[in-house]
């Protein structure tokens, strides 16, 4: 089954925001199944790394897994002549020297300047796996998620490689890790699309001006999308107002949603959280560049 086509572009929308717990995750897999719904080629595609959950409410066939690693570096005792080269080209500290070079794997980003630089020819690189990328489908969505090995602290390198699994054309959707981090930044770059996904409490704005302040350099185009309603106030639709970031939906705060997530079921029946689903998808194939939407 293909989720994706040439001749069928479509684009790709990051789903973030500047906290956990705003129904990121949520959203995203409920706007996967309304668009596979439609008859949309849509994948969707899990960038939590560290704790990938959006398979508990789509429940995919996993088809294939594959080990993701970077190269890192492994010094030739012989030839090492302690010159200190690798260490002062290595932006993260993953080189020392002492009387050789002494690594730190955990450490490297694998970008393989150590290597270049040495003039005793002393390092080579190995892979070193992070972690896994799993590929399956979910009915008629695509699925791909990463798991990152426990304990592994970069979790970029597998991020990227999540997204270079992707098929081509249709509608992808990027489920980012919460926050503002680098993870995030791996994430959004290159979306054609962002939406923020935050809720109507005073730790809902303070994040989301924190995500505003990441987006705005990355020169993405990104909209807001309220969820539990009517549970706080007007502040985020006044700062949205003041910034001139349109509101894409909101969703209404609603115990049968809550119910569903906790059996981990998809919402997209309810009548008003498919009401906001409807919005936000129409929204969203409007924000596409028009060779996305061709």
């Amino acid at each position: 089954m293909k989720y994706g086509s040439e001749t069928g572009p479509r684009g790709v929308l990051a789903i973030a925001s500047g906290k956990g717990g705003t129904g990121k995750t949520t959203v995203a897999v409920n706007l996967a199944a309304v668009l596979a719904e439609r008859g949309e080629a849509v994948q969707y595609l899990d960038c939590d790394v560290e704790e990938p959950n959006g398979h508990i409410f789509l429940k995919p066939a996993i088809e294939r897994v594959e080990e993701v690693g970077i190269p890192v570096p492994v010094i030739d005792k012989t030839k090492c002549t302690a010159c200190g080269q690798c260490a002062e080209a290595c932006e993260y500290n993953a080189i020392v020297v002492l009387k050789t070079a002494l690594v730190f794997p955990e450490l490297c980003h694998g970008c393989g300047g150590c290597r270049l630089v040495c003039p005793a020819g002393a390092i080579q690189e190995r892979p070193r796996t992070i972690g896994v990328v799993e590929t399956g489908h979910a009915g008629k969505i695509g699925f791909i998620q990463g798991r990152l090995n426990v304990g592994e602290p970069m979790s970029p390198p597998l991020i990227r490689a999540v997204k270079r699994a992707k098929a081509n054309g249709g509608v992808t959707i990027l489920d980012a890790p919460p926050g503002i981090s680098c993870p995030v930044v791996a994430t959004v770059c290159d979306a054609d699309y962002v939406a923020l996904v935050t809720e109507p409490t005073p730790f809902g704005l303070n994040d989301l001006r924190l995500a505003v302040e990441l987006i705005r350099p990355l020169k993405r185009r990104f909209g807001v999308v309220i969820n539990r309603a009517g549970i706080g106030n007007n502040a985020i639709r006044s700062f949205c107002r003041a910034e001139s970031i349109p509101v894409l939906a909101e969703i209404p705060d609603d115990r049968r949603a809550a119910e569903a997530y906790s059996r981990g079921e998809l919402m997209n029946a309810i009548p008003g959280f498919r009401n906001a689903l409807d919005q936000l998808e129409a929204r969203i194939m409007s924000e596409f560049p028009e060779e996305a939407r061709a």
